[in-house]
């Protein structure tokens, strides 16, 4: 299989780590939908990553998708979502919370890269950090009620996995403080101090017009 995109997504990056957890191996293509735009589009007409080419030459595109069918591949046994009621709603539930915070995050990112400062316009980044933020909020107590090691017990699963990529993305690309939120600081030093972390680790870029 090849993942396409770089990991200082964390769509990318929930993929490249799940992977890992997974021990299933992968080549690695790190284009950017910037300066790659036109050859990510021949793999997905969107443009968008992550795009998962597999050994038959499909290719899977947006990283709930591929997720799903790597838990598939794996089995019902080793799969990282559960398969079945109120712990895969609680799952869903907390990948939901994770991925909005980092998608309003990433709305700041596009504001501050790709809009002159006089053409930003106030109230709607500020919706969006204030979406972001409710949903830090609202992780941080589901976090700190969780009674074990991770979200779901103590084997880490694929809502610790996105909420640990989600976070770096919303310090480090979007520049929004963890201070008010311990346990998530707590927890994304817990994903990032775990060898398949660090292997898929890119340093925030903001790309220039």
């Amino acid at each position: 299989m090849i993942l396409i995109g770089l990991f200082d997504s964390p769509f990318v990056r929930r993929v490249a780590v799940s992977l890992r957890v997974l021990g299933m191996p992968f080549a690695h293509e790190a284009w950017s939908v910037g300066k790659d735009f036109t050859r990510i589009r021949v793999q997905n007409p969107l443009g968008r990553v992550p795009a998962l080419m597999l050994e038959n030459g499909e290719v899977l595109i947006e990283s709930g998708a591929i997720l799903d069918y790597l838990d598939e591949l794996a089995g019902p046994e080793r799969a990282l979502l559960p398969a079945r009621g109120n712990e895969r709603r609680r799952a869903l539930k907390l990948m939901a919370l994770a991925t909005g915070a980092a998608d309003k995050a990433l709305q700041l990112v596009i504001e501050r890269a790709f809009r002159p400062e006089d053409k930003r316009h106030a109230p709607w980044t500020d919706r969006c950090r204030e979406q972001s933020l409710g949903a830090l909020a609202e992780l941080e107590q589901l976090r700190r009620a969780a009674p074990h090691s991770w979200l779901l017990g103590e084997r880490l699963l694929q809502p610790d996995i996105t909420l640990g990529c989600a976070l770096t993305f919303i310090t480090e690309g979007a520049g929004l403080s963890l201070d008010a939120y311990p346990a998530l600081q707590a927890h994304r030093a817990g994903c990032e101090a775990l060898p398949t972390f660090a292997a898929c680790y890119l340093p925030f870029y903001t790309p220039k017009t």
